[in-house]
């Protein structure tokens, strides 16, 4: 909700602000939105693939809506399923597994575990499915960054074409006001597309990723070592390597 409420709120003070130095409505012209929003859009996708276009809007509504988890408590809730899982029986993780939906990836793996694959097999599927993951939300904050840096553009080339308007038509005082402000309000635009909505995207998206492959990394190592049947404290360890010396576990202690 941080990403809407910040997004609406600064659209929100620069309205306010319109309507406090005058009249909304001058804002608003119609050219010079078809030749930022117009021009962002196609010239954005120029720089991606079909393949890429299909997978980046799922990809980015994920990372949009990710709510991010502390890795510490994902690496204790590992270390808590491991002890389940070396006391009780890797099979006793079936009762587990219906709990964690709105993990997928833990889901998944302890699904992989509880099947009968074998540690190296699971390992190799997990770092595929990490990579192809992390791929694919690099593309979703390219376009995002990518996108970014072609509005401004856009908004140049109007404020240009505005400026070549009015002045192939200075004998004409009647056009030279709907010139300036397309030459004006393209930049405008430009300005408000990249800095207040896809640079702060991309942003998020950003660090949303990261958060996900930290997460994931964590949660392939605890199911792995499951696989491997390794003591739970030696899984602390490897947990311990992986985290930040200001998350790490004292499980055991």
């Amino acid at each position: 909700m941080i990403t809407l409420f910040g997004i609406v709120a600064g659209f929100a003070l620069l309205i306010s602000a319109m309507f406090y130095g005058g009249t909304p409505a001058s804002f608003v012209d119609i050219p010079s939105i078809l030749i930022v929003l117009g021009g962002t859009f196609f010239i954005t996708v120029v720089s991606f693939s079909i393949k890429d276009l299909r997978s980046i809007p799922q990809a980015l509504g994920r990372m949009m809506t990710y709510t991010s988890h502390d890795p510490r408590e994902a690496g204790l809730s590992m270390i808590q399923i491991s002890e389940r899982a070396r006391t009780q029986g890797v099979i006793s993780l079936e009762k587990v597994t219906p709990t964690l939906s709105h993990l997928p990836f833990l889901q998944k793996a302890l699904n992989l575990a509880i099947d009968g694959t074998s540690a190296d097999e699971i390992e190799k599927i997990l770092q595929k499915e990490i990579a192809y993951t992390s791929s694919i939300q690099s593309k979703s904050v390219d376009l995002l960054r990518r996108a970014a840096e072609v509005s401004p553009a856009m908004g140049l080339i109007g404020t240009l074409v505005g400026l070549v308007q009015m002045l192939g038509n200075l004998s004409d005082p009647s056009t030279i006001g709907p010139a300036m402000s397309v030459a004006l309000l393209t930049t405008f635009y430009g300005a408000i597309l990249a800095h207040m909505v896809f640079l702060p995207l991309a942003t998020k998206a950003e660090r949303n990723s990261h958060n996900e492959s930290v997460l994931n990394s964590l949660y392939a190592a605890g199911v792995v070592s499951i696989g491997r049947e390794e003591n739970p404290r030696h899984l602390e360890v490897q947990l311990n390597a992986m985290l930040p010396k200001n998350l790490q576990i004292n499980y055991f202690e």
